[in-house]
């Protein structure tokens, strides 16, 4: 994810959040994968906001992007799964440090 698209990507992203009326508290576009800091209301199951995400996402950004629909065809632009934790097990600040932490990312985040 780099560019143009990278952009889009972290467009398609809030627009999908904001729309849940899930509130990002911090993102992070690496070049191959995603890490969010989230906050999901109570009646939404986080598992129907990562569908919406990824979903949203990969249909837009394939049609917008048609040398990746020619790549992916037969195949999931996003892996299958996700990780999630809760906030409670570990401390907010310890979740944005870690964020804020470099490895493969690059320095603009997905955070609004």
């Amino acid at each position: 994810m780099r560019g143009e698209m990278r952009e889009r990507i972290r467009e398609i992203i809030i627009q999908t959040c904001q729309e849940l009326g899930v509130h990002i508290e911090k993102g992070v576009l690496s070049t191959d994968h995603v890490h969010m800091f989230i906050s999901v209301p109570p009646q939404i199951a986080l598992s129907k906001v990562m569908m919406r995400i990824k979903g949203r996402s990969s249909y837009k950004i394939q049609r917008e992007f048609p040398e990746l629909r020619k790549r992916y065809w037969g195949q999931r632009f996003w892996a299958r799964g996700f990780f999630s934790t809760t906030s409670g097990n570990v401390t907010d600040a310890v979740i944005l440090q870690y964020l804020e932490l470099p490895s493969k990312r690059e320095p603009t985040g997905v955070s609004r």
